[in-house]
């Protein structure tokens, strides 16, 4: 663990200059306050330092950092010099990796923005030891991925011992409400796992197993049998829309649109679920399954129970089949890239304005009692949302030694930050709020 006084600087914000880490650095150069020691990284000095001038006058004496994220030497010099590094630079299976090494040895915290699971399961699989040697928190996925979930399931087991109902068992993650779009970075993450998985059928495996970040994968339930064989080579572009239309038709088949029969809701597919429900299994193996052996957990989308609701729940099923489809061959990629956003874009600060979310939580103990917590913030999910998420979850790093977990290592927000980010959001408008209640109908 790093004293303040062995270290430059308090937190580095590598990617600044991106769309998200320029909202990051306004919100540190707002909220951190003027005696915390920050600087600006990214590959273009001119352009970091037209980012600070845009700043408020307290980040006007923030250092500039110019660095490379494929440049070893520089980001070895980066983590040395710093107690956190927060990074939005990706797709991290392509960029990321690097800095993680940087970080592990050099045993300073690191928090990151992304969603890709293969890019967690290789930093686990190679600088977990490492880390956990020095000290160092690598704390993947502090943005909408994935805190709210994986900071609500905390909250949620908490209040549970708390008042001595037993362990969690069959748990869903349910977006009530979500007015925001996914970023250009988030996009092309799926972008680049995709294309990844596509050449090493291997790695499909791993993208297939629900437990594919457990720690101790064996202590886990057996994974699903999974084809591993490659696909065949496309031969022009009628076999390539073929072969989208057959994945479309086998994703679909694995994606459920769901009545409950206790409140008659229905349910869809929530895009970025599968990812979440590994960070939340990863903090339950990683904290000795204090959730619960019994402990299942997913995330939907509530689509309510009028009558047009499964036609919704419907059509989003298949709009997700169809973007995994299609994000599968580099033909139809073609085509599904000139209309999503690209990485670096976003929506104008009205847009951002107007964004918000509503999740509910709900559960069941071992002792038969219902719980819900309900997580939620009046922010843009994908963009002012999670900038505040990734810039409290640095100050946590940096600051909140004494009340973090006693943990080191690749890391969960729920295992690495914990309670104290719980708290700093709050103080932000984030809602963590649980109560013993059955999930209500209509």
């Amino acid at each position: 663990m790093t004293n303040r006084s062995d270290r430059e600087f308090d937190i580095v914000l590598f990617g600044a200059t991106g769309f998200v880490g320029r909202l990051t650095a306004a919100y540190l150069a707002e909220h951190a306050g003027p005696d915390v020691r920050i600087a600006l990284a990214g590959r273009d000095r001119l352009r970091l330092e037209a980012l600070r001038r845009q700043l408020p006058r307290g980040a006007s004496e923030w250092a500039i950092v110019e660095a490379d994220a494929t440049e070893p030497t520089t980001l070895a010099e980066i983590a040395s010099s710093a107690r956190v590094v927060a990074t939005t630079v990706g797709p991290y299976a392509v960029l990321g990796m690097p800095l993680v090494e940087a970080c592990a040895i050099a045993g300073t915290h690191y928090c990151d923005l992304t969603g890709e699971l293969l890019f967690v399961r290789e930093s686990a699989d190679t600088w977990h030891a490492t880390a956990v040697d020095t000290g160092a928190r690598i704390v993947h996925s502090c943005g909408f991925d994935s805190i709210p979930s994986d900071l609500g399931v905390l909250v949620t087991a908490d209040r549970v011992a708390a008042d001595g109902e037993g362990e969690l068992t069959r748990t869903t993650l349910a977006v009530r409400s979500l007015k925001g779009g996914l970023s250009g970075g988030t996009i092309d993450s799926l972008r680049q796992q995709t294309i990844i998985a596509r050449r090493e059928p291997l790695l499909r495996k791993i993208l297939a197993d629900p437990y594919a970040l457990s720690p101790d994968r064996n202590a886990e339930p057996a994974p699903p049998r999974v084809e591993v064989a490659p696909a065949p080579a496309a031969e022009g572009v009628a076999r390539v829309w073929g072969q989208v239309l057959g994945t479309v038709a086998s994703v679909r088949k694995r994606i459920p649109v769901e009545r409950d029969p206790e409140t008659g809701r229905w349910t869809g597919p929530f895009v970025m679920g599968p990812f979440n429900a590994r960070i939340v299994r990863r903090s339950n193996a990683l904290l000795g399954w204090r959730y619960g052996r019994a402990f299942r957990y997913r995330e939907v989308v509530d689509f309510g129970s009028a009558a047009t609701a499964p036609v919704l729940a419907g059509g989003m099923a298949a709009g997700a089949a169809g973007l995994v489809a299609a994000m599968s061959f580099d033909t139809s990629r073609a085509v599904v890239d000139r209309v999503l956003p690209k990485p670096g874009e976003g929506p104008s600060p009205e847009a951002r304005a107007a964004g918000r979310f509503r999740l509910v939580i709900s559960t069941r103990t071992t002792t038969g009692a219902d719980y819900l917590t309900r997580v939620g913030a009046d922010y843009d999910p994908g963009y002012d949302g999670t900038a505040v998420m990734l810039g409290e979850s640095a100050l946590a790093l940096a600051f909140d030694d004494e009340a973090l977990p006693d943990a080191a290592g690749v890391l969960t927000p729920a295992t690495g930050i914990g309670m104290p980010l719980v708290e700093r959001l709050r103080e932000r408008g984030f809602t963590f709020d649980c109560d013993r209640g059955v999930l209500a109908a209509g």
